[in-house]
C-alpha cells in the first residue's frame, strides 16, 4: 500500500508573487499533494482580506493538480496536522530568510516531530522579490507586471483605483 505524502506551503500570501507560484509548482513536483494554507493573519495589516488573498492563490492553484487551497488560522502545526501532512514547504530567498526559516524550523519540529520542513531556494530570476516590495511598489504607482501573474497585477491595479 503506498502512502500519499502531503506538503504545506503557509504564508500570508499578500499578495501571492511569480516567487510564490515558483515554490508552489516546484513542491508539486516533489510531493503527492500540496496545501496552499492562506493565513487568516490577525497580526499583520493586510492589503488584501483573506477572500482576496485565497482567490489569487486559487489562481494559481488551478493549473496544477494536487495543489489545493485552505484558509489557516492558529498555529501551523495544528493545520499541518489536520491535513495529515507530514512536510511544511519553505520558500528560501536569502541568508535572511535561511536564519528566520531554520528556526520556525525547529520550533516547527518541537510541536510537531512527525513533521519535516523541506527548504526550496527560490529561482534566482525570483530571489528579489517580496510581497512587502510589490505592494509598496504597486501603491506608488510602479510596474510590478514581471513580479506578478496577471490576475495578481489585476487585483493589485483595481486595489490602487479603489484608493
Amino acid at each position: 500500500m503506498s502512502r500519499s505524502v502531503i506538503a504545506v506551503y503557509s504564508g500570508t500570501f499578500d499578495p501571492m508573487t511569480l516567487g510564490h507560484e515558483d515554490v508552489v509548482r516546484r513542491a508539486a513536483q516533489l510531493f503527492d499533494k500540496v496545501v496552499i494554507a492562506v493565513a487568516v493573519a490577525h497580526h499583520k495589516k493586510t492589503m488584501f482580506n483573506l477572500e482576496e488573498r485565497l482567490a489569487m492563490a486559487r489562481d494559481v492553484a488551478g493549473a496544477l493538480p494536487g495543489v489545493t487551497v485552505e484558509p489557516f488560522t492558529g498555529l501551523l502545526r495544528d493545520f499541518v496536522v489536520s491535513q495529515g501532512a507530514s512536510a511544511i514547504v519553505r520558500g528560501i530567498r536569502s541568508v535572511t530568510d535561511y536564519d528566520y526559516e531554520t528556526q520556525m524550523a525547529g520550533m516547527n519540529r518541537y510541536l510537531a516531530p512527525d513533521v519535516d520542513t523541506v527548504f526550496l531556494n527560490t529561482s534566482a530570476q525570483y530571489q528579489h522579490i517580496s510581497s512587502t516590495l510589490v505592494r509598496e511598489i504597486a501603491t506608488l504607482g510602479g510596474d510590478v507586471s514581471g513580479l506578478v501573474s496577471a490576475p495578481v497585477l489585476q487585483a493589485l491595479l483595481d486595489k490602487r483605483a479603489a484608493v
